[in-house]
């Protein structure tokens, strides 16, 4: 089965779409932050793909992105934001960043994305 770990502070967001994406056989979990983030992979999980927020308190997206990719550069980390800014996109595609999807994004596509993420492995 197809794995997702969704990091959004937005718990109502980050719930609803892990429960549209169960619907769609991908299983979802979630963290509401950077630490809660690190902390599920440092115990060996392993996603297909992560949708992360931009903006979090505490370690932002772009932070999170940095710290996932120093732990594992192979994981697939597609950000979702709703505060978007060709910067910030800028930032993450050098950080190793696949895809930068701008809230409200259309859930086929996200589950396009993390499809593409699963069968790159």
């Amino acid at each position: 089965m197809t794995t997702v770990l969704i990091v959004d502070d937005e718990i109502d967001f980050a719930e609803t779409l892990a429960e549209r994406l169960s619907l769609r056989n991908i299983e979802a979990r979630v963290a509401t932050g950077a630490e809660e983030a690190m902390a599920l992979l440092q115990q060996d999980y392993r996603p297909d793909a992560i949708l992360l927020d931009l903006k979090m308190p505490g370690m932002d997206g772009l932070q999170t992105l940095a710290a996932i990719k120093k732990h594992d550069p192979s994981i697939t980390v597609i950000m979702v934001t709703g505060h978007g800014s060709t910067s910030a996109g800028m930032e993450g595609m050098r950080l190793g960043l696949a895809e930068y999807l701008l809230k409200p994004v259309d859930i086929g596509v996200i589950v396009d994305r993390i499809e593409q993420a699963a069968k790159g492995r």
